[in-house]
C-alpha cells in the first residue's frame, strides 16, 4: 500500500497549470519518488557505461555478438510471454505525441495500436508532459471529446474499434528538471512511465487492455534488465500481477542490434516484441562510427531500407522475434498527404513498396505517422496475413546474419550531394524552431519529422565536415541562407537561438550525443523555487 511518506522528498519546481493537480497528486508523486529512489543510481550507471563503450568503440574495439551470452542465444527453449489483450494483432500502428487532437484521431484511425510518444515526437515542455498525461487519462475515461473554436468536433468512436494505447517514455539520457527527488532531477523516463502507470494501469486493465509501453534507445541487455526491474517494482507497489506490463523495445541503436536475443530474454515476462526504429538507427550508426571514413553515409534520402546493412538488421530482427514468439514491428512511414494528387500518388506508391517488403520479410505489422497512411499499410498486411493476426510462425530460419553484415556500410558509402547538404541544414533548423516552440512532430517537405530525423540531419553535417567531403565555408554560407529563409518563413522564430543550437550540435569538433538535453535545459525549463 502506498503512503505519502516520501512526498516531502519529491518537489515540483514548476508553476501550477490547469488540472495539473489531477496528475501531480501526493500519491502519484510518492510513486514516482519510490521509482527514482530505487533506480536513480542504476540509471546513472547506465549512462556511464554508454560513455565507456563509446570510447572503446572509438578506439577500435570490435563490435560483436557477446560471447558471455552465447548460451542464451543457443538455447532454443525459452519464449517471451504470449501476446497480451489488445496486442495480438498489430498489423498497423500509428505514432504521435499525446496531444488532444492527435489522441482522438489516432484512436479512431483504424490502426490497431497508437503509440503515444512522450519522446521524439514531443517537445518536453512541462505543459506538454503533464498535458499529455491528462490527455491519456481523459482518453481512457472517454472524456476527451471536444469541439474546436472553429466548430470542428473531435469524438471517440466505437470502443471496440479504438486503437490499443502504448506509451513511449523519454529515453534514459534525459532528465525532468521540473521534478526533483532528494534534490536531483528525476529521470524523465521514470516521470513519463510512473505517472502514466500510477493513474492508468488499473484503468487499462479494467477496460480489457493493460499498461503497455515502447522503450526507446536501449543500447544493451543491461538496460533492458533495468526496465524489467522497474516493471516488477511498479506492479508490486500497486498490487498488479507481475507480467501485466508489456513492452516493445525499439532496436534503434547499433549496439542493441547485436543483443536482440538478450534484450528479449531480459524482458521475456513483460516482452511485447521488437521494433525496427530505422531513423534513430542511422543516427546511432553515425554517433558510433562517424569518426571512420568507411562509415560515411550519403544523403539520408539515398539510405533506403534495401541497403545491405539495413536488410541484415531487419531480417535479423524478424528471425530473432519469431524464434522467441515475439512480434516484429516494422519501421515508420513518414509521408504526410498533401494537396497535390500526383505527389500523393507517388508517395503512397513508395509507402506501399516499403510495407510490402516488410510484410513479405515476416514483420507482423508496421508504423505510420499519419492517419491517411493507415489504409495502405493495413491493405498490404491484410494481403499477407490472410485472416491471421500475425505471422509468428514464419521463423525465418533461412536468415544468417554476421557482425560484418550488420556493419556493411561501405557498399553504400559516399559523399553527399549539394541538395542533400542544404536539406539537412533546412530540416534541422526548421525542426529546432518548432521544438523550441513546444512542437515535437512537424510536417516538413512532405514528411512528418521528429527529433530522430533532426538528429540525423545535424549528425550528417558533422560527419561530412569531419571527413572533409564538404567544407566549412560552404556549410556556413548555406547556414546563413537557411537562417534568413527561416526568419522570413517563421517571423516568430528565435533565429539567433536556433542558429546557436545548430552550431553547437553540428559544427563542434566532437558530436554531442543528443541535441535535446542541452536545448531543453537552455530553452524549455521554467523552474520555480517554491516547490510543491
Amino acid at each position: 500500500m502506498l503512503t505519502s511518506a516520501l512526498t516531502h522528498r519529491v518537489r515540483v519546481l514548476a508553476a501550477p497549470g490547469h488540472r495539473h493537480d489531477e496528475i501531480l497528486t501526493p500519491a502519484a508523486l510518492d510513486f514516482v519518488g519510490r521509482l527514482a529512489g530505487a533506480f536513480g543510481d542504476r540509471r546513472r550507471d547506465v549512462l556511464k557505461e554508454r560513455r565507456r563503450l563509446a570510447l572503446r568503440l572509438a578506439s577500435g574495439s570490435p563490435l560483436d555478438f557477446p560471447l558471455v551470452t552465447s548460451a542464451v542465444r543457443a538455447d532454443p527453449s525459452w519464449r517471451v510471454a504470449p501476446p497480451a489483450p489488445g496486442l495480438t494483432d498489430r498489423r498497423v500502428e500509428i505514432t504521435g505525441p499525446p496531444e488532444r487532437r492527435m489522441a482522438v484521431n489516432a484512436l479512431n484511425s483504424g490502426a490497431r495500436v497508437w503509440m503515444a510518444d512522450f519522446e521524439d515526437a514531443t517537445s518536453p515542455t512541462w505543459e506538454n508532459v503533464i498535458g499529455g498525461q491528462l490527455n491519456l487519462l481523459d482518453a481512457i475515461g472517454r472524456r476527451i471529446d471536444f469541439v474546436t473554436p472553429e466548430g470542428r468536433e473531435y469524438r471517440l468512436g466505437d470502443p471496440a474499434r479504438l486503437a490499443t494505447v502504448m506509451v513511449r517514455p523519454r529515453g534514459w539520457h534525459l532528465d525532468e528538471e521540473h521534478l526533483e527527488y532528494d534534490g536531483r532531477p528525476v529521470p524523465a523516463a521514470l516521470v513519463d512511465f510512473g505517472l502514466y502507470f500510477f493513474h492508468c494501469a488499473q484503468r487499462q486493465i479494467d477496460a480489457g487492455r493493460g499498461p503497455y509501453f515502447y522503450l526507446p534507445k536501449l543500447e544493451n541487455r543491461h538496460e533492458a534488465r533495468l526496465w524489467n526491474d522497474i516493471f516488477v517494482l511498479a506492479q508490486d507497489l500497486l498490487g498488479i500481477p507481475r507480467g501485466t506490463v508489456r513492452a516493445t523495445v525499439l532496436i534503434e541503436t547499433v549496439t542493441a542490434a547485436f543483443e536482440m536475443e538478450e534484450i528479449l530474454h531480459e524482458l521475456r515476462e513483460h516482452s511485447a516484441g521488437l521494433n525496427a526504429g530505422r531513423w534513430d538507427y542511422l543516427f546511432s550508426l553515425i554517433k558510433t562510427f562517424g569518426h571512420r571514413a568507411d562509415f560515411l553515409l550519403p544523403d539520408r534520402a539515398k539510405v533506403t531500407m534495401t541497403a545491405p546493412f539495413l536488410r541484415a538488421y531487419t531480417e535479423l530482427l524478424v528471425r530473432t522475434c519469431h524464434r522467441r514468439g515475439a512480434h516484429a514491428i516494422g519501421g515508420m512511414a513518414a509521408h504526410v498527404p498533401g494537396k497535390d494528387p500526383a505527389a500523393n500518388e507517388a508517395a503512397l506508391a513508395k509507402v506501399r513498396l516499403d510495407k510490402e517488403r516488410e510484410a513479405e520479410d515476416g514483420f507482423d505489422g508496421s508504423w505510420v505517422a499519419h492517419p491517411g497512411l493507415v489504409p495502405v499499410c493495413r491493405e498490404v498486411f491484410d494481403g499477407v496475413l490472410v485472416g491471421r493476426p500475425h505471422q509468428l510462425d514464419r521463423t525465418r530460419d533461412d536468415v544468417d546474419v554476421t557482425p560484418a553484415d550488420l556493419l556493411s556500410v561501405r557498399r553504400i558509402s559516399g559523399p553527399p550531394t549539394p541538395e542533400g547538404v542544404r536539406t539537412d541544414i533546412a530540416v534541422a533548423l526548421r525542426y529546432f524552431a518548432a521544438w523550441l516552440r513546444g512542437q515535437g512532430a512537424v510536417a516538413l517537405y512532405g514528411l512528418m519529422e521528429d527529433a530522430a530525423t533532426a538528429e540525423i540531419a545535424r549528425a550528417q553535417i558533422w560527419q561530412w565536415l569531419r571527413h572533409r567531403v564538404i567544407d566549412r565555408e560552404t556549410v556556413l554560407r548555406l547556414l546563413d541562407e537557411e537562417v534568413a529563409a527561416l526568419g522570413a518563413e517563421y517571423p516568430w522564430a528565435p533565429v539567433d537561438d536556433i542558429r546557436a543550437l545548430f552550431e553547437r550540435t553540428a559544427l563542434a569538433g566532437e558530436l554531442p550525443l543528443f541535441f535535446t538535453p542541452d536545448a531543453y535545459t537552455r530553452h524549455l525549463v521554467r523552474r520555480t523555487e517554491a516547490g510543491a
